[in-house]
């Protein structure tokens, strides 16, 4: 097998920002995705047992299977939010993320295990987000995708992300 070298790109040549919004009311309270650390997206209700949407959801953005979801909000190991590809059914986010649809040179479940690292992932937001002064984080979601990657060929993305899928299952079988 011919090896193909990764390349130092920039982020917005794999994944482009997505404002697909919930105007037709097409999803509701129940359709409202978090992100977790630990657990990737998941159901705000299944996850927390409630919904913290507000009145309308009119305004939330689409998040599609496979999309790819920044939260611009500070977690203990991320002080500039998380990224993380919707693996579950379609849903809403609330306008504080930025949601992502991966080009035909990107596998969406190797920009997740690209960003599981903490300190690669902060490494690349940090330069990007101005902290405001509430600790809220100043970046537009087109800005949080001009940091520089090294990402390998599509094929090669698809064969990792498969194998530390696989290796992650291993692992929760043998816990």
């Amino acid at each position: 097998m011919e090896m193909i070298t990764w390349e130092q790109c920039k982020l917005n040549e794999f994944l482009s920002v997505s404002n697909l919004k919930n105007t037709e009311d097409k999803y509701n309270k129940k359709d409202v995705l978090s992100v977790s650390g630990d657990y990737g997206i998941v159901n705000q209700i299944e996850f927390q047992g409630r919904s913290f949407a507000g009145v309308s959801v009119s305004n939330y953005g689409v998040v599609e299977t496979g999309d790819i979801v920044y939260t611009k909000s500070p977690l203990k190991l991320n002080p500039y939010g998380i990224i993380k590809t919707n693996r579950i059914n379609n849903g809403i986010v609330s306008t504080l993320y930025a949601i992502y649809k991966t080009k035909e040179n990107c596998d969406s479940k190797f920009i997740e295990h690209y960003f599981n690292l903490d300190s690669r992932l902060n490494k690349y937001l940090k330069p990007l987000v101005n902290k405001g002064a509430k600790n809220d984080m100043k970046v537009s979601s087109e800005n949080a995708l001009i940091g520089e990657v090294c990402f390998p060929h599509i094929t090669e993305q698809k064969l990792i992300a498969d194998f530390l899928d696989w290796l992650d299952v291993y692992i929760t079988l043998h816990q």
